[in-house]
């Protein structure tokens, strides 16, 4: 199948991949009465009473907004609100189907952060949950940041956070599958844009101690100045332990896993061989990853898993933002936190049982009908375990 020249067909056909149904009958005078005019002022006036009361009387309680400026959109960069929503309506489509929760797009014709942040707060009152999608680095770290500070509903950078809970939730396989430890292992990291900082920060979380970062320019430590600004001056305060300098290649020497956000072709055959015994890669550029499946087996990789869906070991999104908006909003969240995060990782590593676990299966198949509930209940639970 040519999915490019099908994709286009069905969209076509359908005019997107959305519509809007009601949930209440209006068959007669007497259901529209119900449902608008007069008997719609009675929830009004609850509402009114208790703010808390929408959660009751509306949709919030089961609905998110995807928002994007169009920016960062996968593969295909900053092309704009109007050409990114059929990724934000996908996703939208995504929540429906994988957790349950209603979600619609929201692309904003801005680029500019405070209209942004701005733009979200003003339609919050109608959603229980924001979900950023997309949205460029380094902006979408301080629209996210004030936002979480700024609205009483959970706010989720999925490029951000979800890549960081489902990397996190295959590590925790894949190193049972090699016998190490999280707290033992040496972890490199190639890329730390705005996916590869939430991915560091979510395996310092579940107990990563040896990260070591590499960009464009090599390793990240404090003295390099070149490029170490924002996020990644940030990010030489919690990796790189022994101040290492170099490149990807000598970042790698004796590492146990090697994580990849960035480029096809970053990583070579002559690279791994270099790596410590047993060694875990993830290569997630997409389309095309850092070291294609094939090479990486062959370069004597023990555990391998890449974003792609012809390959063992999908890491793939739409097992965690589902579930974790789920558990969210059953629990009525303001926030969702490193603890929360962590429960969900752990949840999707958990669906996986000994008897399956093995190096072409550490991470659940996205139509696992056990992921959702597992994330959902987890994250629900950290939520009132953290309020007691």
């Amino acid at each position: 199948m040519n999915y490019y020249e099908e994709a286009l067909r069905v969209h076509q056909e359908h005019a997107g991949k959305l519509e809007i149904c009601g949930t209440v009958s209006l068959e007669s005078a007497d259901d529209l009465s119900i449902a608008y005019t007069p008997g719609v002022a009675e929830p009004c006036r609850k509402i009114y009473e208790n703010e808390q009361a929408v959660y009751d009387y509306t949709i919030k309680g089961h609905t998110v907004a995807v928002v994007s400026d169009g920016t960062a959109v996968l593969g295909l960069g900053d092309i704009g609100a109007k050409a990114a929503m059929p990724v934000m309506e996908g996703k939208a489509a995504l929540f429906k189907k994988f957790g349950g929760v209603d979600a619609f797009p929201i692309c904003l014709d801005t680029k500019d952060p405070e209209e942004i942040i701005h733009a979200v707060k003003m339609i919050a009152p109608c959603f229980g949950g924001i979900n950023l999608e997309d949205i460029a680095s380094p902006k979408c770290f301080e629209i996210e940041r004030r936002l979480e500070e700024e609205l009483d509903i959970p706010v989720f950078h999925d490029d951000q956070h979800g890549t960081g809970i489902v990397v996190t939730a295959a590590l925790l396989n894949a190193l049972k599958v090699v016998g190490k430890k999280i707290d033992e292992v040496h972890i490199v990291l190639n890329g730390p844009g705005a996916a590869g900082t939430a991915i560091i920060q979510m395996m310092r979380s579940a107990g990563a101690k040896h990260i070591i970062a590499c960009d464009e320019h090599g390793i990240l430590y404090k003295s390099r100045g070149v490029g170490i600004r924002d996020h990644k001056a940030m990010l030489c305060h919690i990796t790189n332990e022994d101040d290492l300098h170099g490149d990807l290649a000598d970042a790698l020497v004796g590492a146990d896993v090697f994580v990849g956000v960035s480029v096809a072709g970053a990583l070579k055959p002559e690279m791994i061989a270099t790596m410590a015994k047993d060694p875990i890669v993830f290569a997630m550029a997409n389309p095309t990853p850092e070291i294609m499946y094939e090479e990486a087996m062959a370069a004597g990789v023990k555990v391998m898993g890449t974003g792609r869906s012809d390959y063992p070991n999908q890491i793939n999104n739409v097992l965690a933002f589902p579930g974790i908006f789920k558990g969210a909003l059953r629990a009525r969240a303001r926030d969702i936190t490193p603890a929360m995060k962590v429960a969900a990782a752990k949840a999707i590593a958990s669906v996986i049982s000994e008897d399956e676990l093995c190096p072409e299966k550490i991470i659940p198949s996205i139509f696992d009908l056990r992921v959702t509930d597992s994330v959902a209940d987890a994250v629900e639970a950290a939520w009132k375990y953290a309020q007691k």
